[in-house]
């Protein structure tokens, strides 16, 4: 209960917010790892990995065959964007761009998934389309073109629209000739309320797709699949985050400005996108929690000094790479997680993690 009221009508508000906290306290992180030794790790990991994917929805989802369609490609300056559609279920079809460097080094490549987060117009932020003018500034504050950063730096990458952005918003937010803010704009809100009362999560639906489209990108002979990555800013953090949590042929992935102690982030900061509600989760985990279900492979987290989305201090971010570190240390793969504070706000750094991601999955003889 806060103290004072700015109200004019009433004396004070009296919020649930002491309710909610209790509730974290008392119920929170049930499924947490509290083991030692190796053994109690990958057990865990593969019970928490379970539960997880319970939560997100994943068993209702239902395969379907791809039906790959190329739309179109652009020659750039050394790399060839490509222009792709493909279903990953039955009625449901995700666009995506694929960038091939054309440096004359042979295939098949590395590839990293690049994924977007919100104010990015889906896929064409990571994708670096300048040449939209609405997409300038979002690409410039929060340096948001990395897929062609990622590409620059050798590998294949793809970057695809998520349910409710781009190419996939919800007809409540199509609209963009009458309304040009719903371009850069989301549905995750349509997505919830449609999809949580069948057991579905916007969390799930991506992870979903983002599963589907790795299946189809394994079969490319210009990708070397057993070397492939995913990063992300934001809501496209979270995507890598869960993607790598869930999927094991992720190898590597790059978390930027989105991992956090969720009580002062979402639930003390509770006026996010309503694609971090994923019923009960907390209850089972923390964001530490499910960055070490990446273990022991490849987990880079990147963390502007001055992100909001931090919490009241860096020490809100620290504590959760402590809880993922332990059972990257419990599976002798310490040197697997890494944490990258930088100056600055809520963006893409990439300084350290395109290196990282260059060492985790570049072959001996790429």
């Amino acid at each position: 209960m806060r103290a004072s009221s700015p109200s004019r009508f009433v004396d004070r508000f009296y919020t649930s917010e002491e309710g909610l906290a209790a509730h974290f306290r008392q119920r929170s992180r049930q499924s947490a790892f509290r083991g030692s030794g190796p053994a109690a790790a990958r057990a865990w990991v593969a019970r928490a990995r379970k539960v997880f994917g319970n939560l997100l929805g994943l068993p209702f989802f239902k395969r379907c065959p791809p039906k790959p369609k190329k739309v179109g490609a652009v020659e750039l300056d050394g790399l060839l964007r490509e222009e792709w559609r493909i279903q990953t279920e039955p009625g449901v079809w995700m666009p995506y761009y694929l960038f091939v460097p054309r440096d004359g080094r042979r295939a098949p490549r590395s590839l990293v998934l690049c994924l977007h987060g919100h104010g990015s117009a889906g896929k064409w932020a990571p994708a670096g389309r300048t040449d939209i003018p609405e997409m300038r500034e979002t690409i410039a504050k929060h340096r948001y073109a990395y897929g062609v950063q990622i590409a620059r730096a050798g590998f294949v990458t793809a970057c695809p629209d998520a349910r409710g952005f781009g190419e996939r918003r919800e007809p409540a937010l199509q609209n963009d000739r009458a309304n040009a803010g719903r371009l850069t704009s989301s549905s995750c809100h349509n997505l919830m309320l449609a999809g949580a009362p069948l057991g579905l999560t916007v969390q799930g639906m991506w992870t979903w797709d983002l599963m589907r489209l790795l299946d189809h990108l394994a079969r490319d002979p210009r990708i070397d699949a057993s070397r492939t990555g995913c990063a992300g800013l934001s809501g496209g953090g979270m995507q890598s985050l869960d993607l790598a949590a869930l999927d094991t042929r992720v190898k590597a992935a790059v978390v930027s400005g989105y991992f956090y102690g969720v009580r002062e982030s979402l639930q003390i900061q509770n006026q996010h996108c309503a694609c971090n509600l994923v019923p009960r989760l907390w209850e089972h985990f923390d964001m530490g929690d499910i960055g070490a279900l990446a273990a022991p492979r490849g987990l880079f987290i990147e963390t502007g000094d001055k992100d909001p989305l931090n919490g009241k201090s860096l020490r809100n971010v620290t504590s959760q790479v402590a809880l993922a570190r332990k059972v990257f240390k419990a599976l002798g793969a310490e040197r697997n997680l890494r944490h990258h504070v930088f100056a600055g706000e809520h963006r893409w750094d990439g300084e350290r993690s395109i290196p990282w991601l260059q060492k985790m999955l570049f072959a001996a003889n790429a």
